[in-house]
């Protein structure tokens, strides 16, 4: 029997209405907790206050996010967070299970728990708790962590200025950058002239110069005055920016860590007298981390770009032999981050870190951005809402492998780009859909938009195909954090294999099959994908090839995606999910 779309929503309010759920689930149902009317009473503490938000990747409304089941970790990283996932996650922080913070940090029955608390995050209600937590800590800095004005199909559309005017409107102090640099080198300065200088919004990076000379091409850092205390942040932009992503569009720039000149940089805000100096960092946590050990002098790195959402502030001994704070406040406008801090004239005497979940029922919309983002919407509102099918399953991305919605993605390409096999890239962005909702194009978007989404079908070898998989699993499962670009795993269809994520460079790939053939390393496979990072493309995007193949489906049934056989990770922490 075939449903019609209209017909499937229906049966699945009815299943709704008479206890079923599709969703497996290993406990109560009732384990899941009411969120508690003082979750946002959070006690002032300290003198100075640092919020901070990272990778909304562009999501001006609430979303569901599911945090991913398998998260590995390798070398020194394996078991620590932020590689954990699930109830290890859970243990390590003290949370208890059945709690909105569990829900909202881990994967956990994530189809029921996300019928019952809702969506989280949005600017609207961002902006009201960021409010409130300002009127209780005068004169607060507002952090963003980057990866703000990619990730929609509105800010696609508007360049980013449906973001930036968000910005704006949040009361954004200080910003790195990582996506805003893929809008091109001549629109990142046109913000920072035009909207981020006249409205006192730091743009900072220390690792970013021109390529040519050497110049600094972005200030690297601002010393701003809290309650007397003078606090210095300065900015990381993601120091892999022109290998992740076409470096066409910012020529003339130059990244990377640049360990030495950011403790020239430590140093020269110590002599200018700061009391606090913090690193607002787009490296990735495992790599903040390690710049942490190697430095000194420096006591908070609040970062991002891989997207952890971890509940607690880590305590790393620097170079210096004292504590250095590493949090990550998580993606998706999900999370804000609150880290208050009793600084005295020799410095910080304690602290207290918090993050917050954003639910957007629990908060009120603040009116005048929710006023922005309705003007902001309202000329692609026709396009945005367009019902492309009906999902049975829980869509997602976000894992060290593929996800459901990854699925779809490459579902799409193999038919309507008859290829053998498809790849998609790992990102990490992208929201999730719960089952018997429609697939939107507006969420189809968030998984796809990108100014460089041009799909492209060619020939490669099977040599070429395995030396690709080993170069992202190089970047992915590396023991040196400094050598981690983010992301996850590129994702596979019409390919299967053996990961051992604990070997080397050339050696972590094996036993490829193709169609259920060995994959011969002299044999050429047609493959569809997409995001070419080399070179401009004039083809379809990607949206296009999967919004016509789902027009073709009333309704789209993810099964379990595909995980590759994963050698030497049994009792892995960040492996919730069964190999």
């Amino acid at each position: 029997m075939s449903l019609t779309r209209r017909e499937f929503l229906e049966a699945m309010v009815a299943a709704s209405a008479a206890g079923f759920s599709m969703n497996a689930w290993a406990g109560e149902k009732g384990s899941w907790r009411p969120a508690e009317s003082d979750m946002y009473d959070l006690p002032k503490f300290g003198n100075v206050s640092l919020l901070h938000y990272t990778d909304c990747h562009a999501q001006l409304k609430p979303v569901h996010f599911r945090e991913p089941d398998v998260n590995i970790g390798v070398g020194d990283m394996q078991g620590k967070p932020p590689v954990l996932a699930g109830e290890k996650m859970l243990e390590y922080f003290d949370i208890e299970p059945g709690t909105p913070l569990a829900h909202a940090v881990t994967h956990l029955d994530f189809k029921y728990a996300a019928e019952k608390y809702g969506r989280l995050g949005g600017f609207s209600h961002l902006s009201t708790l960021v409010q409130k937590l300002r009127a209780e800590r005068p004169n607060s800095l507002l952090l963003d962590g980057g990866d703000t004005w990619q990730g929609s199909a509105t800010s696609l559309w508007t360049n980013g200025q449906d973001m930036v005017d968000a910005q704006k409107l949040l009361g954004v102090d200080i910003m790195v950058g990582h996506w805003e640099f893929t809008f091109g080198d001549e629109r990142v300065m046109e913000i920072i002239e035009n909207d981020f200088k006249p409205n006192n919004i730091d743009f900072l990076a220390q690792n970013v110069e021109d390529r040519d000379w050497g110049d600094p091409v972005f200030d690297p850092y601002t010393i701003r005055e809290m309650n007397g205390v003078p606090v210095a942040v300065i900015g990381q932009a993601f120091p892999y920016t022109s290998v992740a992503n076409p470096d066409y569009m910012f020529p003339d720039w130059s990244f990377g860590i640049r360990d030495e000149h950011m403790q020239r940089m430590i140093d020269e805000c110590r002599e200018k007298g700061a009391k606090v100096v913090a690193i607002l960092s787009h490296n990735g946590m495992v790599t903040d981390m390690e710049m942490a050990r190697r430095l000194r002098d420096v006591d908070i790195i609040m970062g991002g770009h891989t997207h952890d959402a971890v509940p607690g502030a880590m305590e790393i001994e620097n170079a210096g032999g004292e504590k250095t704070l590493v949090t990550n406040a998580g993606s998706n406008g999900k999370f804000l981050g609150v880290m208050d801090l009793d600084v005295t004239d020799s410095g910080i005497r304690d602290y207290k870190f918090t993050l917050l979940p954003v639910f957007s029922n629990l908060l009120e919309a603040d009116a005048e951005m929710e006023e922005h983002i309705r003007k902001v919407r309202e000329p692609y509102e026709d396009k945005l809402n367009e019902e492309l099918a009906v999902t049975e399953g829980v869509l997602y991305r976000r894992g060290n492998f593929n996800g459901t919605f990854d699925e779809v993605i490459m579902d799409a390409m193999i038919k309507e780009m008859d290829a053998e096999v498809a790849l998609s890239p790992g990102f990490r962005w992208g929201i999730s859909v719960l089952p018997g909702a429609p697939i939107t194009f507006e969420e189809l978007m968030t998984q796809t938009a990108t100014t460089y989404s041009e799909t492209q079908r060619n020939e490669m070898s099977g040599e070429q195909l395995k030396n690709a998989l080993e170069d992202v699993a190089n970047s992915i499962f590396n023991a040196n954090p400094y050598h981690h670009r983010g992301g996850d795993m590129v994702r596979t269809s019409g390919i299967e294999y053996t990961i051992d994520p604990h070997e080397s460079m050339g050696s972590r790939i094996s036993d490829m099959h193709i169609n259920g053939e060995p994959v011969d390393p002299d044999k050429s496979y047609v493959v569809a994908g997409w995001a070419n990072v080399h070179e401009p493309l004039d083809t379809d995007p990607v949206w296009d090839v999967v919004a016509s193949y789902l027009r073709e489906h009333d309704t789209i049934s993810p099964g379990k995606p595909y995980l590759p056989k994963l050698k030497n990770v049994e009792g892995d922490p960040g492996l919730a999910r069964s190999s």
